[in-house]
């Protein structure tokens, strides 16, 4: 086999990846272009320099980013590579404070821990309120707009933050809507679109935003690569100063290998139409997830119930009568890989705040997500394992809380 053929899929055939929402498996095309890269080690230089070396660097990074910026709709001049989405909205955010210092910055707790770190650390911020299935209304940005108020020249506010797809629930955001408040605002906004990619078509001129921000390896790139998009003129001081890497907006050494990766990953995306076409195949892969789950008793949609106004590659589930981990477990041993927003499935030990802001218990929730690489086959694997997993874990606790009880399996 050429080394340069592009790969089976990433999943192995006796496990049943459905965690895309954590990571996604690397795709075979971006495979072939790091290996094809990693042919030309000692051909390659700084992509700054002027010898062959450099060159044939800064050919292969603007390569790369002329795919990023096809996928988006956008001019390749527009595309700033980052470390990771965690960097982009880093970057965005301090941006904006510096632009507008000492206004605030609004989000709604359900935007993902880079958005509600990075501007707390930056900023006083004010929590936009959602409804039951994780949605922030336009109607509430047009009031904590008006109630922060423009001061002395200043926006009201230095930035709103709007992720495009909530990366727990899988709720659409009203994006669209949203930039047109902050437009008549004159307030930046922002969007996390990380979750979205590589499930849905993203078109940065059509959302309106002022900022993107995006992350490779939750679209099938490698890991170690994101990029923040900016709209046409917006100029924002940069977050890492030193040299003058991509065009002064963002200092040190571009990340070569990370670049052409994510190009050859978005490039496998395929036009609009194979994007829409994808997203279909994943919304059918979930509705069935959701039926089997459903068809167990004390099983519910958390979130958005309607799946048209879900992202295509994600549901959340809550689980009566059992808590999360032993679920998590069990379907690990049956050879199923999930996400949970309970504490004990999180790095932080703490339960989701996503799951916290619409009311839920996240200590009981199950996460399942898929993506490209996702089969019938590993759909069918959930759907043997969930109901029996459930119900052995059931039983066992009530055997725990009945010791006289006849117990599990007598």
């Amino acid at each position: 086999m050429d080394p340069r053929t592009p790969a089976p899929p990433a999943s192995s055939p006796s496990r049943a990846y459905l965690d895309h929402a954590s990571t996604a498996p690397l795709r075979p095309e971006a495979i072939a272009a790091l290996r094809d890269l990693l042919d030309l080690a000692g051909q390659l230089g700084d992509p700054g320099r002027l010898h062959v070396e450099g060159r044939t660097a800064r050919d292969l990074l603007e390569q790369a980013r002329s795919q990023v910026a096809a996928w988006l709709g956008v001019g390749s001049r527009q595309v700033v590579f980052t470390s990771s989405a965690t960097e982009a909205i880093h970057s965005a955010v301090h941006g904006a404070i510096t632009r507008a210092p000492g206004r605030p910055i609004l989000l709604a707790p359900v935007e993902h821990s880079a958005v509600q770190r990075a501007s707390a650390r930056a900023a006083p911020t004010v929590a936009l309120p959602v409804d039951r299935r994780g949605r922030v209304a336009p109607e509430a940005v047009a009031e904590a707009l008006g109630r922060a108020g423009a001061d002395g020249g200043q926006p009201a506010a230095a930035l709103v933050h709007c992720q495009l797809v909530n990366h727990e629930l899988g709720t659409l955001q009203p994006v669209a809507e949203i930039a047109q408040v902050c437009r008549r605002a004159g307030v930046l906004l922002h969007v996390d679109a990380a979750a979205a990619a590589g499930h849905l078509p993203v078109a940065f001129e059509e959302l309106g935003a002022d900022l993107l921000s995006v992350s490779g390896h939750k679209l099938g790139g490698p890991p170690g690569i994101g990029c923040l998009v900016l709209r046409r003129g917006l100029r924002l001081p940069p977050l890492l100063l030193g040299g003058d890497q991509e065009r002064a907006r963002r200092a040190g050494l571009e990340n070569l290998l990370g670049a052409v990766g994510l190009g050859a990953a978005v490039a496998a995306l395929g036009d609009r139409r194979a994007q829409q076409d994808e997203a279909t195949r994943q919304r059918t892969l979930v509705a069935t997830l959701q039926a089997a789950a459903l068809a167990v008793p004390g099983v519910q949609v958390l979130g958005e119930p309607d799946p048209d106004q879900r992202a295509p590659h994600l549901l959340c589930l809550g689980l009566e009568g059992v808590e999360a981990e032993p679920v998590l477990l069990a379907l690990d041993q049956a050879g199923v890989a999930c996400h949970s927003g309970s504490s004990c499935a999180s790095e932080a030990l703490a339960p989701s705040p996503v799951l916290a802001a619409i009311g839920v218990d996240a200590d009981r929730s199950l996460r399942l997500s898929v993506g490209w690489s996702t089969t019938q086959d590993e759909v069918a694997a959930f759907t043997r394992a969930f109901g029996p997993a459930l119900a052995r874990l059931r039983a066992l606790r009530a055997a725990l809380a009945d010791p006289d009880g006849p117990g599990p399996g007598r």
